[in-house]
């Protein structure tokens, strides 16, 4: 049950966004718009909510119940940055705007770029996890929240790994590609 109440609190978040860019743009309407978008961390609190009360009512956590942590912490730490994508977007398909795609970054530039993105995964990471902890913690039955602290340190692998990656641009800059001559 609770993995449905997930997957309709991802499809609530991006109705919320999509409501709030047409209120906004279409119809010329920018503080209902940005209520509209505002009202985003709350499909972020009735998931964790839900969630607690499930593992309240006795289920044994699973990782559909770990996904709600991670759910939040994602939102939370790129939820701005998704939000100004989409934005972007919508300004480009309906109000002529520029086209959103970033130009491509290369050298010291890109490598700045993919260290703020790993310290956004960490962002997302400790909030997530912070969940989990506090949620392992509230239930009070390690047998029953196993899945939670497995799901901590796989995340944190991913996290080392992404780490490993992100900054190796620093130490191997990316380059930007010959130009072919005619």
């Amino acid at each position: 049950m609770i993995a449905y109440f997930i997957i309709g609190c991802e499809i609530a978040f991006w109705i919320f966004v999509i409501a709030g860019l047409s209120v906004r743009y279409l119809l010329g309407m920018k503080r209902v718009g940005m209520g509209l978008l505002a009202a985003t961390p709350v499909v972020d609190l009735l998931l964790i909510i839900a969630t607690v009360i499930d593992l309240q009512r006795g289920a044994t956590a699973s990782l559909v119940h770990g996904i709600a942590a991670i759910y939040i912490g994602v939102s939370i730490a790129y939820g701005h940055q998704m939000i100004s994508w989409a934005d972007r977007y919508f300004q480009f398909w309906f109000k002529g705007g520029s086209h959103p795609r970033e130009m491509k970054r290369y050298g010291k530039d890109h490598a700045s770029h993919e260290r703020k993105g790993w310290l956004r995964h960490a962002v997302a990471w400790c909030i997530g996890s912070g969940f989990l902890y506090i949620m392992i913690w509230w239930i009070g039955d390690p047998e029953r929240t196993k899945a939670f602290s497995d799901l901590v340190q796989i995340w944190g692998i991913i996290l080392v790994i992404d780490f490993v990656i992100s900054f190796s641009y620093t130490l191997w800059p990316k380059k930007e590609p010959l130009k072919k001559v005619n």
